[in-house]
C-alpha cells in the first residue's frame, strides 16, 4: 500500500515503534499507552501519536494502542508482511559482524546469500551463510532476493552497487562512505559510522 507525502523522519521512527513493541509484548503486554511506548523508546508521546496520525487511528482513547493490531500495522505500512531475502556483499569484519546481528529477525529479513571476491573466504560458513564469489551475484532474481547490504571498501562501492542493480535488487543498504549513484528505481540508504560518531564530542561538555 502507498500512503500519501510521509514525512522521511516519520519512516524512519516506525521501525524503532515496532522494535519497542516487540520488547513490551515479550514482556506480556496486550496494550500500551502512547506515553509508555514513549519512555520504551525514547520518542516524544506527541511526535508517536502525530507519526500514527499519518496512516490512521490505531488507538483508543483510554486504552491506548493494541500492540498486536499496531504492530501488524506498522509491518503493512513498511511492507513487511510477508517478510524479504537480503544478500550481503563484503564479508570483512564489519561484513561478518552483519551476518551474526541477531536483531534483523524481528523485521522478518532473512540473509540469504553473502558474497565476497577473497579466496580465502569464499567457501566458507558465516553463521547459516555459505559465502559465494562475487561472480555468482547475478543469481539473486532467481533467488527472489531485491534487498542488499553492501560492507565493502570505499573504492569498490559503486562497482558493487552497479552489479546488484544488473541482478534486479531495487534496495541497497550502504556501509561504505562512498555515495553510489543508482537509477530512480533503486533506493539507497547510506549508514556512515565514522560520520555519526564524529558529532557526539559536540554533545560532550568540554572539561
Amino acid at each position: 500500500m502507498r500512503y500519501g507525502k510521509i514525512p522521511n523522519e516519520t519512516i524512519r521512527r516506525l521501525p524503532i515503534y515496532l522494535r519497542g513493541l516487540a520488547m513490551l509484548a515479550g514482556q506480556g503486554l496486550k496494550s500500551v499507552s502512547s506515553g509508555k511506548l514513549a519512555d520504551f523508546v525514547n520518542v516524544p508521546p506527541f511526535q508517536i501519536r502525530k507519526d500514527f496520525s499519518y496512516f490512521g487511528d490505531f488507538g483508543t482513547r483510554g486504552v491506548g494502542y493494541d500492540i498486536a493490531n499496531l504492530s501488524r500495522q506498522i509491518k503493512k505500512i513498511l511492507n513487511l508482511e510477508s517478510g524479504h531475502k537480503a544478500a550481503l556483499v563484503g564479508v570483512g569484519n564489519l561484513g561478518s559482524a552483519v551476518l551474526a546481528y541477531p536483531g534483523f529477525k524481528i523485521y522478518g529479513f532473512e540473509i540469504e546469500a553473502a558474497f565476497d571476491n577473497n579466496p580465502a573466504v569464499i567457501g566458507r560458513k558465516v553463521g547459516s551463510v555459505l559465502v559465494e564469489d562475487i561472480s555468482k551475484i547475478n543469481t539473486l532474481t532467481k533467488r527472489g532476493v531485491m534487498l542488499a547490504i553492501v560492507a565493502v571498501p570505499e573504492q569498490a562501492a559503486q562497482q558493487v552497487a552497479d552489479k546488484l542493480v544488473a541482478a534486479g535488487v531495487k534496495g541497497i543498504l550502504n556501509f561504505s562512505p562512498k555515495r553510489i549513484a543508482v537509477p530512480k528505481k533503486v533506493k539507497v540508504i547510506t549508514i556512515d559510522i565514522a560520520t555519526d560518531l564524529a558529532r557526539l564530542p559536540y554533545y560532550i561538555p568540554s572539561s
